[in-house]
């Protein structure tokens, strides 16, 4: 081996962005949080009330709220 390092500018990781910390929310727009905690509490109920699925449930309720607003714009 020579003991050279190869770059890793050209890597995967050197090009992805970074996401926003915890320090530096995403802001959403008036009453979105609301709709998406709303929907995401609905699903959990309709799932039978499962734990660990937190996340799941959320996701899919800005999914679900996404597409409504896509919809209300057409």
């Amino acid at each position: 081996m020579s003991g050279k390092v190869k770059s890793r500018a050209g890597s995967t990781a050197a090009k992805t962005k970074r996401l926003p910390s915890a320090g530096n929310p995403i802001e959403l727009p008036d009453g979105m949080w609301e709709r998406i905690s709303q929907k995401a509490y609905e699903l959990w109920e309709e799932r039978g009330r499962r734990a660990g699925r937190d996340l799941e449930d959320w996701f899919d309720a800005e999914a679900s709220v996404m597409e409504e607003i896509h919809e209300a714009r057409e």
